[in-house]
């Protein structure tokens, strides 16, 4: 019961590694604020939190809309009272394919206010309770584009990096207020995205589907993709005291693709 008496705010829990997150935040011991703009979708996580025992509220908020996202972490604020943990994993994936001169302003500019404004926005809604509390922890989700270049991926690895920047200052900024702030960046995960690129390598390169799931993993060190519970072990761990000397850092959960 790494959380135990903790509330956590999740955004983007209703399905994958967000809802995956949310099951084990839910069985350590945390209260949760689950936040997204479909509050239908999240509804069968927050039944299953429930049924462990754990206090699970629906929040709606746009993370594009400055106004939405202050709604909300009053409602969140007013109904739990404090906050002890954030976890940003809801994000976009932007243009596929695409050079950068080949993206437009539109698309690169979505990408960024979804997976850095969006971030930013919430950690600035949430940060003067967890000041004034003296106490906190900020997990935002990235991804390793945001450590490596990727051709045609230029605005979503420009929105990762774009990422790390604010959760290395925010943590320089909060550190005296013993907020630790960390990102997990996820290498590719077992699930429909990942089904979608296998599908495209073997139509391009001409093999079986297994074939380019088997090409794809020789990629990482430890020659497996990696699943959502691995993403959420790790925001575990930056979300409990186990992390009490960690902060500012990059946890790249990949099996050896970024090294």
């Amino acid at each position: 019961m790494l959380l135990k008496d903790r509330v956590a705010v999740v955004t983007g829990p209703a399905k994958g590694m967000g809802a995956a997150c949310t099951r084990l935040l839910a069985e350590h011991g945390a209260d949760l604020a689950l936040v997204g703009r479909d509050t239908k979708a999240i509804e069968e996580v927050q039944a299953e939190c429930r049924a462990m025992g754990r206090r699970a509220e629906i929040f709606f908020c746009d993370l594009m809309d400055p106004a939405s996202v202050d709604t909300m972490a009053t409602s969140v604020l007013s109904a739990f009272g404090r906050v002890d943990v954030l976890v940003n994993i809801a994000g976009g994936r932007g243009p596929l394919g695409k050079t950068f001169w080949e993206t437009t302003p539109a698309e690169f500019d979505e990408i960024l206010r979804l997976n850095v404004t969006g971030c930013f926005m919430t950690m600035r809604a949430f940060a003067p309770a967890m000041i004034a509390a003296k106490r906190g922890k900020i997990v935002n989700v990235g991804g390793t584009f945001g450590l490596r270049g990727r051709a045609g991926r230029s605005a979503y690895s420009a929105s990762k990096w774009g990422l790390r920047g604010i959760t290395k200052s925010a943590a320089l900024e909060l550190g005296p207020y013993d907020i630790n702030v960390n990102c997990v960046c996820p290498g590719m995960v077992e699930g429909p995205r990942f089904e979608q690129v296998r599908a495209t390598m073997a139509r391009k390169e001409g093999i079986s589907i297994e074939e380019a799931r088997r090409k794809h993993a020789s990629e990482y060190a430890l020659q497996r993709i990696s699943t959502d519970l691995d993403v959420a072990n790790a925001v575990l761990f930056l979300a409990s005291d186990m992390s009490r000397q960690t902060t500012g850092q990059d946890l790249a959960v990949d099996g050896g693709w970024v090294i």
